[in-house]
């Protein structure tokens, strides 16, 4: 295996180190938005609970993925620059936008009408930067992008607005939604733990839906994805393993164990990223930008894998010390346990 494999599998790790933790985060965001019912101040309590700690923290997959793109691969961060300009800066508004209202939500007064647009923006920012990151993720994917650094003209700016982008950015929405509700049905107890439940439920109904449409429509603009999910011989293991994660998750939560329902869900988004990663190999922009020829100087990847083993070793324990104090309390009650500010 190569250095460029090697990273390529790091920048793989990373990615679906994002979907587990960000994406979640992303999907406690809608929620948010679409909390309702008697309990609707205490679902968005619930949320900030849980997003508080670590919402920040859980950008460094991005950050790292980003770097590990333009020093190990930097013609493949050229490509991705000039080909998804469009739906990236998008993405980045809304993550900036995210964390912004979110930071100012928490501190404004309860109740007042700027905390409730703060709210609001943080809700549709929730929305918002999946959606684009799914597009982007389908874009990669279809095999329409030009660079224009090579012999083919470049690409225009609406191309990663395709249909099926679009319908990846629907997939991406469902199933960290998905995903959000099914981790704070953990975090939560009594009937506030009955509300996630119900929406996991339904969330991972549209997860599905949104799954079969992307698949459906990758046959016809993603043909190169297609072949990959479907014919290569770890294809169906693949398949089986991730329908194996969905009905366990599904099974878990209808017996109200929602533990064992945290660990399917995070398995089955765990394999679906990893099956993208192995359906899309070699390429990292189809189909003019692969693994080998987007490459650096072999120096420069060798010294980043070295960087990479030495900063795991800061990296990981101190995750699990802020996982360990800020998530090893008890669930979450209904009732508000922020403490009261000062007057």
């Amino acid at each position: 295996m190569t250095p460029a494999d090697l990273l390529g599998a790091v920048l793989l790790v990373a990615l679906v180190a994002y979907a587990l933790l960000a994406g979640a985060d992303f999907g406690g965001g809608i929620w948010d938005l679409f909390a309702s019912g008697p309990r609707r101040e205490a679902q968005r309590r619930l949320i900030e609970h849980a997003i508080g700690p670590i919402w920040e923290a859980n950008h460094v997959w991005l950050i790292l993925a980003v770097v590990l793109l333009f020093s190990g691969f930097p013609a493949a961060f050229a490509a991705v620059s000039i080909t998804l300009f469009a739906p990236l800066v998008l993405l980045l508004i809304g993550i900036v936008l995210r964390g912004a209202a979110f930071t100012f939500r928490t501190y404004d007064d309860r109740g007042d009408r700027v905390q409730r647009r703060w709210g609001a923006v943080f809700s549709g920012a929730s929305v918002l930067a999946p959606l684009l990151l799914g597009v982007a993720v389908g874009a990669l994917s279809s095999g329409t992008l030009r660079s224009g650094l090579g012999a083919a003209p470049r690409s225009g700016p609406l191309v990663p607005f395709s249909t099926f982008a679009l319908s990846v950015g629907l997939f991406a929405c469902a199933l960290f939604a998905f995903l959000a509700a099914t981790y704070l049905t953990v975090e939560a107890e009594g009937e506030l733990r009955e509300d996630f439940r119900r929406r996991a439920i339904a969330a991972g109904i549209a997860v599905f839906a949104t799954a079969a449409l992307s698949l459906a429509l990758s046959a016809r603009d993603a043909p190169r994805l297609f072949d990959g999910l479907t014919r290569h011989g770890w294809s169906v293991a693949l398949h089986l393993a991730t329908a194996a994660a969905a009905v366990g998750a599904f099974a878990a939560l209808l017996a109200r164990r929602p533990r064992l329902a945290r660990l399917c869900a995070a398995a089955q988004v765990t394999l679906i990223v990893l099956g993208w990663g192995a359906a899309q190999y070699p390429y990292l922009v189809g189909p003019e930008v692969t693994l080998a020829s987007a490459s650096g100087p072999r120096s420069t990847q060798v010294a980043l894998l070295v960087a990479l083993a030495v900063g795991a070793l800061t990296l990981f324990p101190s995750l699990y010390l802020l996982f360990r104090i800020f998530k090893g309390e008890r669930p979450f009650s209904v009732v508000d346990r922020r403490p009261a500010r000062r007057a």
